[in-house]
């Protein structure tokens, strides 16, 4: 009978060795076969809502784990930073609102990225038109009853909550100042959870918000919607007259969120993420949870993506300069 002998130290000492670097070999391979999909904003929060909803399923379409990163503050910019410092081999990618891209370069003149070179469209994700409301206990029933007693306030103007100056709903506001020559006060808040807090109190006359931030005061009766800033009606609230309809044009505003990729990425990858991209969000049980929350599945091609992000930076920049708007 022959007995295997037992190894050696220095055999011992070989094959540990030769298996830390095979396992490390491994982890880093499976750590470069996954995406990450950065948010600027803190768990929880909506943009972090349509991430979390999507990135199974994207997954799925990608054949490789997908994580969600929240990198919140500085209105965008760390997370900016973290995508245009990636490699553009799409692993890394950005789902922002359209305030950090559209919105953001005219507000600060020295903002450390520059969406029109530093990224690379990818997708249209949602739609969140923007929708005014009004507390229920007013007498105010659609957007051209707020706008004629808003006209009559000649010593006390009404007043027009925000979720902070430059943000969409304060762009909404302007949009319905201009287009029906009124003279609304501008309440700016540190986010939108303040704002509808005071309305509720009736502290305030009137907050525009997106859809799916609203949707539980509206369903629970404490507020009451008197118009939709968009082109279309919404079909969460089919009832509900947009601005145009009430004869006030050009009170359109979409908090759209989208994904982008650092810049070099190829338009093969951008192409191909958009697809899976498009899959995911159609997807039946995905579809689903985004539109109960109020908010319109999209997903696009990289050019129409483009073409919207031009098309609201040179809409948001003109009304910014327009009104000198400068942040707080």
């Amino acid at each position: 009978m022959r007995f295997q002998a037992f190894p050696s130290a220095r055999q011992w000492l070989h094959a540990t060795l030769l298996g830390t670097a095979l396992g490390c070999a491994s982890s880093a391979m499976a750590q470069s076969d996954m995406t990450r999909l950065l948010v600027a904003f803190p768990p929880g929060g909506p943009v972090d809502f349509i991430a979390r909803s999507m990135s199974q399923q994207l997954a799925k379409e990608l054949g490789h784990p997908v994580i969600v990163e929240n990198k919140p503050g500085a209105n965008g910019a760390i997370a900016a930073d973290s995508v245009i410092r990636s490699a553009p081999d799409g692993k890394t990618l950005w789902l922002t609102s359209v305030g950090a891209v559209a919105i953001n370069p005219a507000l600060y003149p020295k903002l450390n990225y520059k969406p029109a070179s530093d990224l690379v469209p990818v997708s249209l994700v949602v739609n969140n038109v923007e929708i005014m409301v009004v507390n229920a206990q007013t007498s105010f029933k659609d957007g051209k009853e707020f706008v004629q007693a808003a006209s009559q306030r000649k010593d006390k103007p009404m007043t027009m909550a925000s979720s902070g100056t430059g943000s969409v709903p304060h762009l909404a506001a302007i949009q319905l100042n201009e287009s029906a020559g009124l003279n609304l006060m501008h309440v700016p808040y540190k986010g939108a959870a303040p704002a509808i807090t005071d309305l509720m109190a009736g502290h305030v006359d009137g907050f525009f918000g997106d859809i799916p931030g609203l949707v539980g005061a509206i369903d629970s009766g404490k507020f009451r919607p008197v118009g939709i800033a968009a082109a279309k009606r919404s079909a969460r609230y089919p009832n509900v007259p947009t601005f145009d309809e009430l004869g006030y044009k050009g009170v359109d505003s979409n908090n759209w969120y989208a994904v982008f990729a650092p810049k070099g990425t190829s338009p093969q990858v951008a192409a191909s993420l958009s697809r899976a991209i498009h899959a995911a969000l159609h997807a039946p049980d995905v579809q689903r949870k985004i539109e109960a929350s109020g908010a319109e599945v999209v997903g696009s091609s990289p050019e129409a993506l483009a073409q919207q992000l031009a098309t609201d930076t040179e809409k948001w920049t003109a009304i910014i300069r327009r009104n000198r708007i400068t942040p707080d």
